[in-house]
């Protein structure tokens, strides 16, 4: 995972504008430092490793990692506003609207989402424009109404009305969820894998995810901001719907163990190249940060 953190983080330094004396160098500034701050790089981490699975070009997974690394990024600026999760750290740094400014913050989120199509339309992707479009295309709705947005509209009615189990799961679906899901679909697409091994893939990344958002509100519950780099107990303050609000912190343990298992059981059908993937699994659910 780190070999691949450090082939993205190169690849997003050498993508992202650098200040230059333009005027809108402080908006360069603020996407380098909101993208090139420290992170496990899990999302890049499932696509660079996914196309490696079929054989495809480390320069095309890198560079398609990378856009969905910036849609992550964007996201995760976005969700920081006060107007929003109102969190004033991520990744053990001030959030983006607390170095710079709120205004700052959204327009920096704008450019890094926008930014992530034109990369993902560029002949550097991939040669074939048929795998570009197709790239565009779920990256597009993992990121709007049918994911990130979606889910997070969900996640700020939840803090003013009561949820149930159901509800809580496709709330996370969409808004940790989709992403996942579009980043091992994303390494098949360059891989031009057929459509048996994509539907595993997809259903491997959607229990990871679903996971991986368990930890989360685990870690947001019993964590250290020091372990997790942000403020912790917050969803338990906002009154936030999690899995673990729902169901209790011992069940929503044993569910993340149980979707790793499951993610597991989706890729039996991949030969020992797959290991990374495996590992990935039970990692997400493991973590302390």
């Amino acid at each position: 995972m780190q070999e691949v953190a450090d082939l993205i983080h190169h690849k997003l330094d050498e993508l992202l504008p650098t200040p230059d004396g333009f005027q809108e160098d402080r908006l360069f500034e603020a996407m380098r430092y909101s993208t090139l701050s420290p992170g496990k790089r899990i999302r890049p981490f499932m696509c660079v490793t996914t196309a490696s699975l079929f054989g495809v070009n480390s320069d095309y997974s890198t560079q398609a990692a990378a856009a969905i690394e910036l849609v992550h990024a964007y996201s995760l600026i976005h969700d920081d506003l006060p107007v929003m999760d109102d969190d004033d750290f991520r990744r053990g740094q001030p959030s983006c609207h607390k170095k710079y400014d709120e205004a700052t913050a959204i327009l920096t989120g704008d450019a890094l989402l926008t930014y992530a199509f034109e990369i993902l339309s560029m002949d550097s992707t991939h040669l074939d424009p048929h795998v570009r479009v197709e790239l565009v295309r779920v990256v597009a709705r993992a990121s709007g109404f049918s994911g990130l947005v979606g889910g997070q509209m969900i996640d700020l009615l939840a803090e003013r009305k009561d949820v149930d189990y159901t509800e809580i799961v496709r709330l996370q679906r969409l808004k940790t969820g989709a992403l996942f899901v579009t980043s091992c679909d994303a390494g098949a697409i360059l891989g031009k894998a057929s459509k048996n091994m994509r539907n595993a893939l997809r259903a491997y990344a959607n229990n990871v995810g679903l996971a991986f958002q368990i930890t989360d509100d685990l870690l947001d519950a019993e964590g250290t901001r020091e372990d997790t780099g942000k403020e912790v107990g917050k969803d338990a303050k906002a009154g936030k719907a999690t899995l673990v609000s729902s169901i209790g912190v011992d069940k929503a343990r044993e569910q993340a163990q149980i979707l790793a298992s499951q993610a597991l059981d989706h890729i039996k059908i991949f030969d020992r190249r797959a290991e990374p993937l495996r590992d990935l699994a039970k990692f997400v659910v493991q973590r302390h940060s």
